[in-house]
């Protein structure tokens, strides 16, 4: 008689993706890191404001791809490079 066995994990599996957008449509505070260079930056809601200026402008002949870590800017440092390695992102900071 031959049974039908199934292994199941029992390690947790993450399948979240992180929100990505470009410097253009960055429009909430938190952590993120650039894709291409691991730098990671925290950017304020007072750097975010509707209707103003952004305070913080990035210029580049590159697209730039941004991966918010998280909605808090002051995440530590710790914890971004943590969550930067999970999804395959070499933090560079």
């Amino acid at each position: 008689m031959e049974e039908n066995v199934r292994a199941v994990s029992v390690e947790p599996q993450r399948r979240i993706a992180l929100p990505q957008v470009t410097w253009e449509d960055l429009s909430q505070p938190g952590a993120y890191v650039e894709i291409g260079t691991g730098d990671l930056y925290r950017i304020p809601k007072e750097a975010v404001v509707p209707g103003c200026s952004p305070l913080i402008r990035k210029e580049s002949a590159g697209a730039s791809r941004l991966v918010q870590l998280s909605p808090n800017p002051f995440i530590t440092t710790l914890q971004a490079r943590l969550l930067a390695c999970e999804h395959n992102i070499q933090p560079n900071f």
